[in-house]
């Protein structure tokens, strides 16, 4: 699952994605939380940014509540569930991070845990997006991230983590039309362990009213495997 990320710093970020010309302003956001409005991007020649709600809204819904119950999706399901399988097809996203929380039980409470690269680079989760039309004709942009097995490290957390979409990944990700499975199967493998590291952080990043960069620096050991597993 994910249902909380950062994007704890901005330097770097437009260069890294390759944003030309870019809209939308950025801050750091450290407390990311489903409803918020939030920057993902699209291939539109060039990429763009654009602020999408998070939790999507299929086209064919009746009313936009739906979103809070689609923050995430399935890798497993993704091409045949009714609320997904229209995105998979045409309109995916990336929704770049700096790192996402985790909740782990320990002694009968949940801690939560901060997890990123160890290089804490910029990376980006495999997003689906749609297009929802309100009654009054507005229109609405929501996403959703999608999710996979745990690899060995955020196992110890959970028991499914967002898709992180290797580098070269990315622009295939972003290309118009379908992918095949066996493109699939390999995009949804597990983000590699040895990569990543996470530590437990403040509880006050449970509440997503708040913002502190407080909420991505370690109150104690950091996890992490060894490179390569």
């Amino acid at each position: 699952m994910c249902g909380r990320f950062a994007i704890a710093h901005i330097p770097g970020f437009f260069a890294r994605f390759m944003l030309h010309d870019p809209e939308v302003e950025l801050q750091p956001r450290y407390n990311i939380a489903p409803t918020q409005q939030v920057p993902v991007i699209v291939s539109e020649s060039p990429n763009r940014l654009v602020v999408m709600r998070w939790g999507l809204v299929p086209f064919w819904a009746k009313d936009q509540k739906i979103g809070s119950r689609l923050i995430n999706a399935r890798a497993e399901t993704i091409t045949t569930s009714p609320a997904f399988r229209s995105s998979i097809k045409k309109r995916r996203c990336l929704v770049p991070a700096t790192g996402f929380y985790e909740w782990m039980k320990q002694k009968g409470r949940k801690t939560p845990y901060y997890c990123h690269l160890k290089d804490d680079a910029f990376f980006a989760f495999a997003g689906l997006y749609d297009r929802w039309r309100s009654p009054d004709g507005t229109i609405l942009l929501s996403f959703t991230v999608v999710t996979t097995s745990p690899n060995a490290l955020i196992s110890k957390a959970h028991n499914r983590m967002p898709v992180i979409l290797r580098r070269e990944d990315e622009a295939q990700w972003l290309s118009p039309g379908q992918l095949d499975a066996t493109d699939l199967k390999r995009i949804f493998m597990p983000y590699p362990a040895g990569l990543m590291e996470m530590y437990p952080v403040s509880p006050s990043v449970g509440n997503p009213r708040v913002e502190s960069e407080e909420f991505v620096r370690p109150l104690s050991r950091i996890v992490h495997l060894p490179s390569g597993k």
